[in-house]
């Protein structure tokens, strides 16, 4: 469920690279040498770097184990969303203790375009500022001010991401349910959701399960549009790139697709028994009614697409944005 177990938490990918920016801000504030007493600002923002590193490194030592508080943090989110915006703030922290900025403003230049729009003013303002031409507290304000506002951007980008999954998988727990009762359904009154279909008035039925109505019925028809389903959402798999983004969609993604072809295979079959594409579609034998059920299930992909669309869109903007560039 989570990136917890044994005597110590397990690696994760969004971990591993919380841990190499911790580190770099580690090196950072050392690289900053003895603290300049005359430099009252600088003290308090290295103090602000060291609390902030203090906190990414409890959140990283999180671990709540197998038990209900550890499925409540990692529905929440709580613990990665803390590690980020605490790196975040001692990345701040590290810029402003800084005494000069010549060597860092196309790095944070970098940061700041890739996360807030050209119009922005504190955009702008960064990236017509010139180190000299102001008090170092003017340029301070000035990185501050434009960091904060692309790592607020970033971290609320996690939020929507975390947001995206738990719909996903809320969503794919009702499909499990209905297609569960609808199951039990079929088992238990066979018929009752007729599935069977007729070429031709004067020929004999075609059921998924045998020449009659039978309890697998259904079973059957879901099963093999989950199936199809699966085909759909095998290529993507496959194609999709490793990401550094805290949450992965891909698999949420995969299984309301899979949850959705089972259902959508049953509202095609019944379609098919109701005689909706009579004159489109022939259905002459058992094997041709169940390539339908997978074919059906398949299908889902026609609409699931826009999701796949959308889930890239999110998962792009909750991504880390670039230490230096």
């Amino acid at each position: 469920m989570d990136e917890t177990g044994g005597d110590r938490p397990r690696a994760a990918d969004w971990r591993l690279v919380v841990e190499a920016r911790l580190n770099r801000v580690k090196a950072d504030l050392a690289a900053l040498g003895p603290r300049d007493p005359l430099d009252e600002e600088g003290q308090q923002w290295r103090r602000t770097a060291d609390d902030a590193v203090a906190v990414v490194e409890s959140a990283l030592a999180h671990r709540d184990g197998f038990s209900p508080r550890a499925i409540t943090s990692w529905w929440s989110g709580w613990h990665i969303e803390r590690a980020w915006r605490a790196l975040h703030e001692a990345e701040i922290a590290t810029v402003a203790a800084e005494p000069g900025l010549d060597g860092r403003l196309p790095s944070l230049q970098a940061r700041v375009w890739a996360n807030l729009p050209d119009e922005d003013p504190r955009r702008r303002a960064l990236e017509e500022l010139r180190p000299g031409e102001f008090p170092p507290r003017v340029e301070r304000a000035v990185v501050v001010d434009a960091l904060r506002a692309a790592f607020d951007n970033s971290d609320s980008s996690h939020a929507g991401a975390r947001a995206l999954r738990n719909k996903l998988i809320a969503a794919s727990v009702v499909l499990f349910v209905l297609n569960t009762v609808l199951g039990v359904m079929g088992v238990v009154r066979p018929g009752t959701i007729p599935l069977c279909v007729r070429a031709r008035e004067e020929l004999a039925a075609i059921c998924p399960g045998g020449p009659a109505p039978a309890g697998i019925d259904l079973f059957l028809v879901q099963l093999l549009g989950a199936f199809g389903a699966l085909l759909a959402a095998a290529v993507p798999l496959l194609r999709r790139r490793p990401s550094l983004s805290p949450y992965v969609m891909i698999g949420y993604q995969a299984l309301i697709k899979v949850m959705l072809g089972a259902a959508l295979a049953v509202v095609g079959v019944l379609a098919l028994s109701a005689g909706v594409v009579t004159g489109l579609i022939g259905i002459t034998s058992q094997g041709a009614l169940l390539l339908w059920a997978v074919i059906l299930g398949y299908g889902q992909q026609i609409g699931t697409r826009l999701l796949d669309n959308y889930a890239d869109r999110v998962m792009h903007r909750a991504r880390p944005l670039p230490e230096d560039d």
